[in-house]
Formats: structure tokens, sequence, C-alpha cells
């Protein structure tokens, strides 16, 4: 008679951080491995996964809170998975392998995954901390600008990139008054060149938005019993009135729990082409990784990590992360905007550039040699992935050089 074998006892996955880099890492893993863990997953937040790259939408009242939930605790639940939402750990062992939650719950784990993001940068300036003062990273944020914006009055949005200005677009929509207070000449300038941010602006402002460029805030000032935020004040001693404040200036690696566990970190926590930290038990993917000196903000690359360390958490580990170049395709409150590579140019680099103003459209090419360097594309941008391609190949343009701003259908025609 043939005896039968005794179940595998599965090993124990702890995941710190309930977002979207964590939760993607483990649907990559559970393709590979379902029955090779018993999972469990720590959240700060009291939901399950939802999708933060819809904040806007949902503040801006195109989406509600079901639409932009990824997965509910029907899925965790289905896939076997306990989750402990708004239970942040608070620590972990690593010589017993054990975290523990903020409610004292203690875990066991083989192989421990962190993913906590990363979190607002509050300019700390006197009085940062009143009532009202906010940053723009999850859906309480949002509850709070909607409370808000019910009683109207003065919004300031400290931070002039995509974020601030999706933040500003939804509170003009819920009925605020909105003013962009940004510390550079022209917004969003880690993304698009200045004719292109001139552009922009001008069309923010015609929808009711207000700027104020090259402003430095040196004081958030209170009500009377200094209860609750009342105006900005800015270095050169002016100031705007305020009954809410938004700082959209950007994020932090999310990195003291790896610190206080003595895991190395810099920028953020250090990880190797595997996602796998100096302790060869943890991983770590998302906005808290450091990989080869960079860190991370965009979603193509964060899914990428995913792919990649949910194969060796799955011991399929012959993956390895490569950083790629990344395009910024950005849709703010109904500009299309388009960025990829160096669209800055230097020494020995050329420009190409259409300009129609009447059409809203304005195109930039940075030629190095006979290649594309780069691309800003603004109102049009249907031929930004191809320009994409152009870059990433190192496609000789010189036989389309003089069709190349019109895109590629009539380059293809032409040849």
């Amino acid at each position: 008679m043939a005896l039968e074998s005794a179940p595998v006892a599965r090993q124990s996955l702890v995941v710190i951080g309930n977002g979207m880099a964590g939760m993607r890492t483990v649907e990559e893993m559970l393709k590979l491995a379902p029955e090779l863990y018993d999972i469990t997953v720590f959240g700060a937040e009291p939901h399950g996964n939802y999708n933060r790259i819809l904040l806007s939408p949902l503040l801006a009242g195109e989406k509600n809170i079901d639409d932009i939930m990824l997965h509910t605790r029907e899925w965790y639940a289905a896939n076997g998975i306990t989750l402990h939402a708004g239970d942040p750990v608070v620590h972990i062992d690593r010589r017993k392998r054990m975290v523990r939650s903020q409610s004292g719950r203690e875990v066991w784990y083989d192989r421990l995954l962190l993913a906590t993001g990363s979190k607002p940068f509050i300019v700390p300036v006197p009085g940062h901390k009143l009532a009202g003062v906010i940053g723009f990273r999850d859906i309480q944020d949002v509850d709070t600008m909607l409370e808000a914006a019910r009683s109207g009055g003065h919004a300031v949005v400290i931070g002039g990139g995509l974020l601030g200005l999706e933040a500003a677009n939804g509170l003009l929509r819920r009925g605020m008054q909105v003013t962009v207070v940004h510390m550079m000449d022209s917004l969003m300038n880690q993304q698009l060149d200045k004719p292109a941010a001139l552009l922009l602006k001008t069309a923010l402002e015609l929808k009711g938005l207000r700027f104020l460029l090259e402003a430095h805030t040196s004081e958030i000032v209170g009500s009377v019993d200094n209860a609750r935020v009342k105006a900005v004040r800015f270095k050169d001693g002016s100031e705007i009135p305020a009954d809410l404040v938004v700082m959209a200036a950007g994020v932090r690696p999310n990195i003291e729990l790896a610190k206080a566990a003595g895991l190395h970190c810099e920028r953020a926590i250090v990880v190797d082409d595997t996602l796998q930290t100096y302790d060869p038990r943890i991983y770590a993917v998302g906005e808290c990784v450091q990989h080869r000196s960079a860190t991370f903000g965009l979603v193509a690359p964060i899914w990428d990590q995913a792919k990649v360390c949910g194969a060796h958490l799955a011991r399929n580990g012959h993956r390895r992360y490569v950083q790629q170049a990344t395009p910024t395709k950005l849709k703010v409150t109904g500009v299309d905007l388009y960025s990829v590579g160096d669209f800055i140019g230097g020494e020995g680099s050329e420009d190409l550039v259409l300009r129609d103003p009447r059409r809203g459209i304005y195109k930039r090419l940075v030629l190095a040699g006979n290649r594309i360097a780069g691309a800003v594309l603004y109102g049009d941008v249907q031929d930004g992935p191809w320009y994409f391609g152009l870059i990433q190949n190192r496609t000789d343009i010189s036989a389309m050089r003089s069709r190349l701003l019109f895109g590629e259908a009539l380059c293809a025609q032409a040849a």
C-alpha cells in the first residue's frame, strides 16, 4: 500500500504596506507559487488596496471610493491572505524574525516584504502643524479637503508639480478659490521646459487657478486662538488668506521602520537587482527603495520591480531588475502633456521646435547628433510613444529630420 506524503508546511510571508507596490508583488508571486506561503499583510490605512493615482479624480468628483479600489477585503480572503488594515507595523525584530504591530499583534516570518512607500514632505515652516495644513497622499487627505471645500473659502497649494496642480484643480472644481505657490519660475519644472510650462500656466489661469511663482513660504499663520490656519506669509512680507493649505512639495521615502531594524538605508532602503535588502530574508519594493542610487515614484518601474521581486519570493529567481527610461505622460486638468529623456539639452545638442499657439500645440525635440535625446509635447501627444521608441532604439533620424516634428504618419508616408 502506497504511503501518503505528509503535507508540506507553508512558510510565512509578511508584507508591511498594503499599497499598490506591495500588493502587485503579492499578485506576481501568487501567479507562480500560490501554495508556498501563509501571507499576512499589515496596512496603516483602514481600507483594502486602492489606486493612489486616482485620488485626484476622487477629489474632483470624477470617481468614487469603489471606483478606485484595487483589492477588496473579499479578494484577500479568496487568496487566503490575512489582512490587518489600520494596524501598522511598529517594530521589526530581525533576530527573532518577528514583526509587531501598533495593536501589539506579533507575527513571525520566513520572508518579509517592505512596501512602506513614501510620505509627503511637509515644509517645516512655523505653523506647519496647524489644523487645516495637510499633505495629499491618501483617502483621509481627500476627505479633509472635501470637508474644507463644503465651506468654500481660499485654498493654497504649495508645490507646482503634477500632484499640486491636480489638487488645485480638484479644489477649484469643488468651489474653492485656489492659489498655487511654487518656488521655481515655471510649473512642472522637472517634466516641462519653460515654453510648455508657460502654455500650461496660461491654460490653467483661464480655468480660474491663480499662481505665485518664485514665492518662498516663510510662515503659515494661525487664527487668533492658533487653532486653525488663516493665511500663508511669504519671505517678502506679503500674505494671502488660506482656509486650507495643501502641501504638495514632493515626497520622501518612508524608511524609519527599516532604519530602526538596522537595514542598510541611504536616501531609501538599499536593494540589489533582485529587490533584496542586505538581509537576505527581507525584500523591498516601490517608493521606499533605492536601486543603484535611484529612487522611484512612477508606476511603470514599480510594476517592473513587483514582477522581479514576486518571482524571487516564489523561488523562481532568474529575473533581475533593470532600470528603464520612463516617459511621463500626464493629463493635468484636461491638458495633455508628454515628456521623455533629456528635454533640456546641452552643449552640442540641437532643438527642433513646432509652435501652433492658436491650436495650443507645442513640440520640442532635442537632438544629439542624428538621434533624438529628449522630447516635450504639449496639446498633441499622440506621437509620444513613437518618439520614445526612437530614443530607446537610438534610431538614426537623418532621413526623416525635416518631417520629424510632424509625427510618425507623415514620416512613414514619405518613406
